[in-house]
């Protein structure tokens, strides 16, 4: 059985769990998305960005 390390979303404890036996709060995994050159999903995430936060994907005050 193959078991992975999960972090606490109250505490920040790592546990095997999908509950921290700490606190009781729920546990989720700390590691990223691996990257992928071949994402069937990037243009519609880039595309998003663009149109939430602008041409260059960053907020601008107005």
């Amino acid at each position: 059985m193959k078991s992975f390390l999960r972090k606490c979303t109250a505490c920040g404890r790592y546990t095997l769990g999908d509950i921290c036996p700490a606190c009781g709060s729920v546990s989720v995994n700390p590691v990223p998305a691996k990257f992928s050159p071949e994402d069937r999903y990037g243009g519609y995430r880039r595309k998003s960005v663009e149109e939430e936060y602008g041409e260059n994907g960053k907020y601008h005050h107005l």
